[in-house]
């Protein structure tokens, strides 16, 4: 049978509990002449396009590097035999080599499938990840091997076990890597593997790798660098002895195991954390002294100057930041810069050092807008880069020598991203994006060129280069392909508009209207929330497999609905800052007016709005039903924080300080306090294996509702983490959700 014409019998077949309930086949259809039901001209989206179809996924510029002379990059493609490697000229556009062609790729007789590659600094040999293994969010392990460009020769890091960010030392002869929470390092030149440390012990001491609280909440994974002369390793030491434990059942056999890290959640003890150097010279490794107070170390970074490390420090509530520059020699270190918050401070915090060892710039809100500054090395202020009432959201870095600086920003709206250029001294700044919505730039080494990945609200991936004034050299990828599928189907514009609150806040957000709107009926709203801290829905760019479903639920008849509420961002300091201490409160406030304002809107149906939310978005959408009980009538909330309590440490603590200092702050907002609040329907997710956001909060909301005698809907995935995703988990969890909303809502 056509596909087509299964849709709309399907789309019959549910129209008595179709959240638009039309009264007859004339509301649904249009007539012919001869009085004969036409179906619609247009495809409709169904749950097998986004999930298992793949029918809208978009083309890209994958595994992008620029090469050391700025003239050239490479991409990853897939060939006959596999993935290749391929070099581009910037400026031709055209293909100048294949590097690694996949045939070639073999070891011991062993094909080898390249999934990850980083170049040695003199760009000879190649370190390619094979068998690349999961861990966390941005932590992995895989088989390592080095590829000779010249002898094509393919030489294994390590036949043992499998390796955790393998990196180039500068001379391109050594690569650095940890095993089982050991740092060590192969010289290629004759073979020989040094052990950095030996001490290392699961769920007790890690060398080189992160602990799970700074890899989620400080963006750090691999926890060693190189010095600029190849001559000192510099790396963390973690101890989480005294950190508590949190195991997580896996039904993977007869008797299911135990996966047990060590996780601190707020107000309990943290993992004592060291920086060390190394120095390969004499084989010694010193012990870093701040000669401060500090409770984190966020990141590391050495600069130009091979005896200097750069160590950026933190105290636990994350209002003070100090830049800590260490004698590599000795390891005694001095503070150079320090900032201060009456609230917080974002993490990670950006600061980059010149190549002419005289300057770093930093990323800092202090004005109430994040912007560039540029400091001299002894930490004093040079000049404030970029200025204005709006702030930088990436810095790519600078043209020394011509000393321009390159950045995004949210310059011309919240909700917009584009790429410009400025002098260091803040003259001349340029946007060098020309097209609205969002763009994000990719530069070559020498600043001469950039990729642009563009996107807008409506508009799939649109990929391009450009040269270092913006203009258009050529486009790489357009989507034609997926430009022409999505004529074939139904699709609705995302609109935008704001909301301004009774306490006169205005509020950014988006909407989708159901086709063949007609303002004279009644429509139900389904509202799509995150609102944490710093984030944003109400962006104008591609919402890929979401923007989908969002799209297939208002063909349903929703009116699809997304709102950024207060301490989101883009908006400055004082509208992030403004939930300190008391997430949610003023979240839920923002997100229950305007659940307000959509039922005085003469199509919107008053009594059939819904929410739905993921993560913090699960936490908000569980508020919005039970402090807004009299305007929600649905919920969907899938792996929910319910009580901060039971979340990490650092993230948690940032914006609510410890539960001991704020008890008030954790109680108020807490959807396991409110549960005798629910009257409407509430469906509770959550995957069994979450390390992120543990199945404990569930566990804890099921009981409090079970004690309030409250009803709800509950699902939850094994061996399944906070992503939820993995074989036909997606389509399952999707179709959940989609048949919940037509049954309630």
């Amino acid at each position: 049978m056509n596909r087509v014409v299964i849709a709309v019998i399907s789309i019959l077949l549910v129209n008595n509990i179709n959240a638009q309930e039309f009264e007859s086949k004339e509301d649904a259809y249009p007539i012919d002449k001869k009085g004969d039901y036409k179906a619609p001209l247009k495809r409709m989206i169904d749950l097998e396009d986004i999930w298992k179809d793949y029918t809208f996924s978009s083309e890209t510029v994958r595994g992008v590097r620029s090469m050391a002379d700025g003239k050239n990059y490479t991409a990853l493609e897939k060939g006959k035999s596999g993935v290749n490697l391929v070099q581009y000229n910037y400026r031709t556009g055209k293909k100048a080599t294949t590097l690694i062609d996949a045939k070639n790729l073999v070891f011991n007789d062993n094909k080898l499938e390249m999934q990850s590659y980083e170049f040695s600094a003199d760009e000879n040999k190649i370190l390619v990840g094979t068998e690349v293994e999961a861990i966390y969010r941005r932590s992995s392990k895989a088989h390592y091997f080095v590829y000779d460009l010249e002898t094509q020769k393919v030489e294994q890091l390590t036949p043992e076990d499998k390796q955790m960010y393998a990196d180039f030392s500068p001379s391109g002869n050594k690569v650095a890597y940890v095993v089982k929470n050991n740092l060590y390092f192969k010289d290629f030149s004759n073979g020989k593997v040094t052990q950095v440390t030996s001490d290392g012990e699961y769920n007790k001491i890690i060398n080189g790798a992160s602990d799970w609280v700074y890899e989620e909440e400080l963006e750090l994974s691999k926890a060693f660098q190189w010095s600029a002369d190849g001559n000192k390793l510099a790396y963390y030491r973690f101890d989480e002895t005294a950190v508590k434990q949190w195991n997580m059942k896996m039904y993977d056999g007869l008797y299911p195991s135990d996966a047990q890290f060590k996780y601190p959640k707020a107000g309990e003890e943290n993992a004592k954390v060291q920086v060390k150097i190394y120095n390969l010279t004499d084989s010694k490794t010193v012990n870093v002294n701040l000669g401060t107070e500090y409770e984190y170390i966020p990141s590391i970074e050495w600069t130009k100057d091979p005896n200097t490390l750069a160590v950026i420090s933190s105290n636990r509530h994350q209002s003070e930041v100090k830049v800590n520059l260490i004698d590599a020699i000795t390891g005694n270190g001095k503070t150079i810069y320090t900032e201060k918050s009456n609230t917080y401070i974002e993490m990670p915090f950006d600061v980059h050092f010149t190549k002419d060892k005289e300057h770093f710039i930093i990323l800092s809100e202090k004005s109430g807008f994040r912007h560039l500054y540029l400091h001299k090395i002894d930490g004093s202020l040079k000049n404030q880069i970029t200025t204005g009432d709006w702030p930088v959201t990436s810095y790519y870095g600078m043209n020394e020598k011509k000393g321009i600086a390159y950045f995004q920003s949210a310059e011309t709206s919240p909700m917009n991203r584009d790429v410009y250029s400025v002098n260091l001294d803040g003259s001349n700044k340029k946007r060098l994006t020309k097209k609205e919505g969002t763009n994000r730039a990719d530069f070559s080494n020498s600043f001469a060129y950039f990729i642009n990945y563009h996107t807008t609200a409506n508009t799939p991936n649109y990929v391009s280069l450009h040269n270092s004034a913006g203009n258009t050299i050529r486009v790489l990828k357009d989507n034609q392909k997926l430009n022409q599928t999505l004529v074939e189907y139904e699709i609705g514009a995302k609109t935008f508009f704001k909301i301004t609150t009774s306490k006169n806040v205005e509020l950014n957000a988006w909407m989708i209207k159901p086709p063949n709107f007609d303002e004279g009926k009644k429509y139900p709203v389904f509202l799509t929330i995150y609102g944490g801290p710093g984030s944003q829905t109400v962006t104008n760019s591609w919402g890929s497999s979401n923007y989908f479903w969002h799209q297939m639920l208002a063909q349903k008849g929703y009116i699809v609905i997304s709102v950024d509420n207060r301490g989101t961002g883009a908006r400055g300091v004082d509208f992030k800052k403004v939930t300190y201490k008391q997430l949610g409160k003023y979240e839920t406030e923002d997100q229950i007016e305007a659940a307000k304002y959509f039922a005085t809107l003469p199509y919107v149906d008053a009594s059939r709005i819904g929410v739905q939310g993921w993560s913090y978005g699960g936490y908000m959408s569980s508020l919005c039903l039970l402090k807004g009980a009299e305007y929600f009538k649905a919920a969907i909330a899938v792996a929910p924080v319910t009580n901060w309590r039971f979340y990490d440490s650092i993230y948690t603590e940032r914006y609510m300080q410890t539960p001991q200092e704020n008890e008030d702050g954790y109680d108020d907002n807490s959807p396991i306090n409110h549960v005798e609040k629910l009257k409407g329907k509430y469906l509770l997710v959550h995957g069994m294996a979450d390390d992120n956001v543990h199945l404990q909060n569930t566990s804890e909301m099921i009981s409090a509702l079970v004690d309030a005698d409250k009803q709800f809907d509950l699902f939850v995935y094994p061996n399944k983490n906070h992503g939820i995703y993995g074989g036909n988990t997606r389509y399952h969890l999707y179709t959940k959700m989609t048949n919940f909303l037509l049954e309630n809502l």
